[in-house]
């Protein structure tokens, strides 16, 4: 097992651990990821772009010429395809894009994920965020003195209960701020680096991470449970 070292804001180091082999050791399985990735953003799209076929258009009542003796071919609406302000054919309707991946998937992908920002060592931990008011300028300083943030994108992933740093962080552009239960590859992999509390460090006897499962709602969008289950 790798270790990596837990600092403080000031980024002094306090002590080191050892990440867990089974979240943060594995050989990355780049199908699995891909596929996963994939149904992720597939079930974040809305579905709800939609075209009038010619049974919906307005008008297009009668025949628009008789059918014999134009020398034109015949037509039995104006509201056809072919016709300006006619119907679409074949046109989207609105549909859902969910695509149904095994929750073991969405695991190893996760675990993937993990292990290849952890073979990279780009894996950091914070003791804690003692901030008692919101302040951006101290979230800057801390990230500055913890070595991130410096053209890279950080993922910080936060327990519910850490409002203030929630508040102190979430206005910096190159920060994304997660629940331990939202946490998932696809925004891993969009990150250099994954930024944990000892708290909620995966693997850890007292982490809040859980697994976390896909699904969509009635429109396609991404619902996230933080119990393993799909959410109905």
């Amino acid at each position: 097992m790798s270790a990596v070292e837990v600092r403080d804001i000031s980024g002094a180091p306090t002590r080191s651990i050892e990440l867990d082999a089974r979240t943060f050791g594995i050989e990355p399985n780049v199908a699995v990821i891909h596929q996963v990735v994939v149904a992720q953003r597939a079930a974040a799209r809305a579905g709800t772009q939609s075209t009038k076929t010619r049974a919906e258009v307005a008008g297009g009542g009668k025949k628009p010429f008789k059918q014999k003796g134009t020398g034109r071919a015949r037509q039995g609406s104006e509201r056809a395809p072919q016709f300006t302000g006619g119907g679409v054919a074949l046109g989207p309707k609105p549909r859902s894009y969910k695509q149904r991946t095994p929750r073991k998937m969405i695991d190893l992908a996760l675990r993937s994920a993990l292990s290849d920002r952890a073979s990279e060592g780009r894996i950091a931990v914070v003791d804690s965020w003692p901030w008692t008011a919101p302040s951006t300028k101290d979230a800057v300083a801390a990230l500055a003195a913890l070595g991130l943030g410096a053209g890279e994108k950080l993922l910080v992933v936060l327990d519910r209960d850490q409002e203030v740093a929630y508040k102190s962080l979430r206005n910096l552009p190159e920060v994304q701020v997660i629940l331990p239960g939202e946490l998932n590859a696809y925004d891993v992999l969009c990150n250099d680096w994954i930024v944990f509390t000892e708290a909620n460090l995966p693997g850890a006897a007292n982490a809040t991470t859980t697994p976390v499962s896909i699904s969509t709602g009635p429109s396609g969008a991404v619902e996230l449970s933080s119990d393993g289950q799909e959410e109905s």
